[in-house]
């Protein structure tokens, strides 16, 4: 593998970056440009709607990504956070546990976390509930 740089750092997803995008804005220019020029406007009009429709769902999907990958981060910190309060491996029992749940935890401080985790494992309360048990609420300002 390449060592990695401040030159080379950047990844590209290339059907993504290089394929979608410019093929798409490509045929957005032609449908507006046929809307303009043609005397077939109101087809040329709907086509152009539907790739700026196409345009935005790409745009979404980032942002779903991004939820994926803050889902990813939650459930690390909350292994990282049983581990380092009790020295033991969140894993074991994690499978027990929804993401609802999981997710839920976080918002816990140290003081209360355990008996959460606890608590959660023995009546499987859903998140919400987790939540409203919370007394000290450790806020999450960072979320997308």
């Amino acid at each position: 593998m390449k060592v990695q740089t401040y030159y080379n750092h950047i990844r590209f997803y290339i059907p993504h970056h290089f394929i979608y995008y410019p093929v798409l804005i490509f045929f957005l220019i032609c449908g507006i440009y046929f809307a303009c020029t043609t005397n077939d406007a109101l087809i040329w009009t709907f086509i152009s709607v539907g790739f700026i429709f196409l345009f935005f769902l790409a745009f979404m999907l980032r942002q779903h990504y991004a939820l994926i990958l803050q889902n990813r981060i939650i459930r690390l910190e909350v292994r990282y956070r049983y581990f380092t309060l009790t020295g033991k491996r969140f894993e074991e029992f994690e499978y027990k546990l929804t993401d609802d749940q999981i997710f839920a935890l976080r918002f816990a401080p140290d003081a209360e976390f355990l008996s959460l985790v606890e608590d959660a494992l023995k009546n499987n309360l859903p998140g919400d509930s987790i939540k409203k048990a919370i007394v000290h609420w450790k806020a999450d300002y960072n979320r997308v």
